[in-house]
């Protein structure tokens, strides 16, 4: 089935069930940015729970703005200190060290555009699964699209919808459990090669 989706940081694991099951995968790229969604947002797990990595933009509520134009404040050291976190959290995970190389060129480089940037790391991520990112992108915004799973709920986590994964082994669940949906990093760093079985045989709640 054709899949929609919003390009978001490092996506939760429910969003890449749905990319890895599509058919045809498209991205909403035509839309408003909202705030408080998992667009400039991503959750993993750290030594005292879940830890949300915000990247900061510059965005006005007063004047609407395409999330594609939505650039990135690049101020503070936004890239260092989401680095050091995944380092803090997930190093003695079994893949951190087989999968970091990868992704420290994405806190190396100034990001522009919050939505650019999110496409480098979702494209990244799918080079680390040895999946082809094959995707395409909308031309105009359609609130009700036909014959579509519409998955840009996803993006926003006020609106969340729970999600029921399979548990997998977690660096800090002796002190916290489980914790479902997470960043696809957590996926990635502890499940490894792993990963793409286990996004394949998750089923999707929206």
């Amino acid at each position: 089935m054709k899949v929609l989706i919003h390009p978001t940081y490092f996506p939760s694991i429910a969003h890449f069930v749905a990319m890895v099951n599509a058919e045809k995968l498209v991205f909403e790229i035509s839309d408003n940015y909202q705030k408080q969604t998992y667009r400039n947002r991503a959750t993993i797990f750290g030594a005292n729970g879940k830890l949300d990595l915000n990247v900061p933009v510059h965005y006005t509520q007063k004047n609407r703005q395409l999330y594609k134009n939505v650039a990135i404040s690049n101020i503070d050291n936004w890239q260092d200190l989401h680095l050091k976190s995944l380092e803090s959290a997930y190093s003695a995970s079994p893949f951190f060290e087989f999968y970091i190389d990868d992704l420290k060129p994405l806190f190396k480089t100034e990001a522009n555009t919050i939505m650019d940037f999110n496409f480098k790391c979702i494209k990244t991520i799918f080079e680390c699964l040895q999946l082809p990112f094959e995707h395409e992108t909308t031309e105009h915004f359609d609130k009700e699209p036909k014959n579509t799973l519409d998955a840009r709920p996803l993006a926003n986590s006020r609106k969340e919808t729970v999600q029921n994964f399979k548990s997998y082994a977690q660096v800090f669940d002796d002190k916290h459990g489980f914790l479902n949906n997470l960043s696809i990093l957590d996926l990635l760093f502890n499940e490894g090669p792993n990963s793409i079985i286990y996004l394949e045989s998750q089923k999707l709640n929206l």
